[in-house]
């Protein structure tokens, strides 16, 4: 996998992908908060109305103009942890789906203009490997977290739900686009069926044919995520408008972490 930036060789990457994913390998996070009430997401979904274009694009300088909304729906989360016991699966599905995706827009308006989120694992210093993702910048029930454990020790590590991959966006240009809707509990499947079914068949992003398919780099990231019950191809195929075939040849496409605005 290529990235953005030239410094980033596709041997380098993948290591320092594979230690962030091992990070989180052992025992489930302990972010959570006993006796909590899901807050609504309503505020969040009026911003990414407002904000995020029909192409998918982000307009961060209209996030700066609203950054005091944004920062109450942040205080709303970080004030409002899942009670890991008591929510249902969707309510905490959805909550985590969404701080994911608003604290990444926090991060990116905090130091905008940047032209990578990757640029930022460097200039803030991260320890460990200058990962971003693991840049610890909110709390979540008075805890200091990152995004990296959002994403690896809760999202991935908790569900079993493949379609996460769909819904959380990186900033990025071949991430899949962030929604210009709030995730909600009483939406949930519809909305990652909707993602799911979207982000494969997006041309940009999906290059599917019935002998050859030319998919994201997610899918070689997360194989794991997506193989538990079949191959990449079965996955594919529950999605997929162009039905591949058994034997197709599969290989992924170059990343372009370049910013989504």
């Amino acid at each position: 996998m290529n990235f953005s930036k030239a410094s980033f060789s596709p041997l380098k990457s993948f290591i320092l992908l594979a230690f962030s994913l091992v990070l989180f390998a052992c025992g489930n996070s302990s972010l959570g908060k006993e006796g909590s009430t899901p807050p609504s997401h309503e505020l969040w979904n009026q911003l990414v109305h407002k904000h995020v274009k029909s192409n998918g694009m982000v307009d961060y300088k209209g996030f700066i103009n609203d950054k005091s909304q944004l920062e109450t729906y942040l205080d709303l989360l970080s004030n409002n942890a899942p009670d890991r016991k008591n929510w249902s699966k969707n309510e905490q599905l959805a909550y985590w789906i969404n701080a994911y995706n608003a604290f990444t827009v926090k991060l990116i308006v905090d130091h905008y203009p940047v032209e990578s989120i990757r640029d930022l694992g460097p200039k803030l210093k991260v320890p460990l490997i200058n990962d971003v993702w693991h840049y610890k910048f909110f709390q979540i029930g008075g805890v200091e977290t990152s995004l990296d454990e959002i994403e690896h020790g809760i999202l991935r590590k908790e569900f079993n739900e493949p379609r996460i991959h769909f819904a959380i966006n990186c900033a990025s240009i071949s991430c899949p686009p962030l929604q210009p809707f709030a995730f909600t509990p009483d939406q949930l499947e519809s909305q990652l069926e909707s993602v799911s079914v979207k982000f494969i068949n997006d041309p940009l992003r999906n290059k599917i044919q019935k002998d050859k398919a030319e998919i994201s780099s997610i899918f070689s990231w997360f194989s794991g995520d997506f193989t538990k019950d079949g191959s990449i191809i079965d996955f594919l195929n529950r999605y997929s408008k162009t039905q591949i075939s058994k034997n197709a040849k599969v290989s992924y496409l170059d990343y372009n972490w370049s910013l989504n605005e």
